[in-house]
């Protein structure tokens, strides 16, 4: 592992695979909590409030780019295109979400972690879940935050967001920052909004971090990612850590379906459903996260303080 002049990245470069970029928060004694992320987001799209809030818990909080994201390495192969991803037809040569928490166990072996807590959302509920059932000895508990199960019956997008997502990349870091305030818009919820502020702010910062123009085509490769892997229900019958799932009412981007099957796949989950809680890590959505995952923590060995 390396550090850089941005003395929070770290990089850990994979035996078998890409070079994943990393940050970690927290005591160097607290109960580990790994933390992934969703589709085409980086790091630094977990909130700070949230990330301090299970660091002042006792946690040792990991973030990374998964591959295709952020500061990690991108992937060298085409894209599927706009037809491919609509009709859900990936390109055979594309990684899935098994390759995808392989990077996330090979990151945890590289850090010495040998049990964790996971936190993922969306797209990273999904490594998360794969984790959880292909490496059971490696979980402390499950937390699956607005993900799905990858059957097609359950858990769909709104056509309205197909279209957006499969739009060519954005060129400038003002299309790329106006693009992500409009998706937010679609996405959101009026119960609990975003802070544009912040929201603007965010969304400049990481065309930066992320290499600019150059980052908008991976984002087809993490969609390529999860069509290629199909329903994937009988895994998470697998799965033996204490699970959470967590979803909102209304959302556009997993139907709320998709929480739902996921909680009835996983045999004895906890389904929470929140009411007006949509596709984002909003204000006011944090606090309550961050109790729900920190309180499925206590109820296993790996007690945090």
């Amino acid at each position: 592992m390396t550090a850089t002049a941005e003395d929070t990245d770290r990089f850990v470069d994979l035996p078998a695979g890409p070079r994943l970029c990393c940050r970690v928060d927290g005591p160097d004694d607290g109960t580990p909590l790994l933390l992934i992320a969703g589709l085409g987001l980086d790091l630094t799209s977990w909130p700070q409030r949230m990330v301090g809030g299970f660091a002042e818990r006792g946690f040792r909080v990991v973030r990374f780019d998964n591959r295709d994201a952020g500061r990690s390495s991108r992937i060298a192969a085409p894209p599927p295109g706009r037809v491919r991803q609509l009709l859900a037809r990936p390109r055979p040569d594309a990684y899935d979400l098994t390759d995808m928490a392989a990077d996330t166990v090979g990151l945890l072996d590289a850090l010495g972690v040998e049990r964790v807590h996971l936190l993922g959302m969306s797209m990273g509920g999904m490594i998360a879940q794969a984790v959880a059932a292909r490496h059971p000895a490696r979980v402390l508990s499950l937390t699956s935050v607005f993900s799905t199960t990858g059957d097609r019956r359950v858990g769909q997008p709104a056509r309205s967001t197909l279209l957006r997502l499969a739009k060519a990349p954005a060129r400038t870091v003002e299309e790329s920052v106006e693009r992500h305030l409009a998706m937010l818009g679609h996405l959101g919820s009026a119960t609990f909004p975003p802070d544009e502020e912040v929201e603007r702010a965010w969304a400049t910062a990481v065309w930066d971090r992320g290499g600019g123009a150059r980052s908008g085509a991976p984002v087809g490769r993490q969609i390529g990612a999860i069509q290629a892997s199909g329903d994937r229900t009988p895994d998470l019958a697998r799965i033996t850590a204490p699970t959470l799932v967590v979803h909102g009412d209304r959302d556009l981007m997993v139907h709320p379906t998709g929480g739902r099957a996921t909680a009835a796949a996983i045999p004895g989950a906890r389904h929470v459903e929140v009411a007006g809680m949509a596709h984002h890590l909003a204000p006011g959505v944090v606090d309550r996260l961050v109790e729900l995952t920190t309180d499925l923590a206590r109820t296993t060995s790996g007690e945090t303080r």
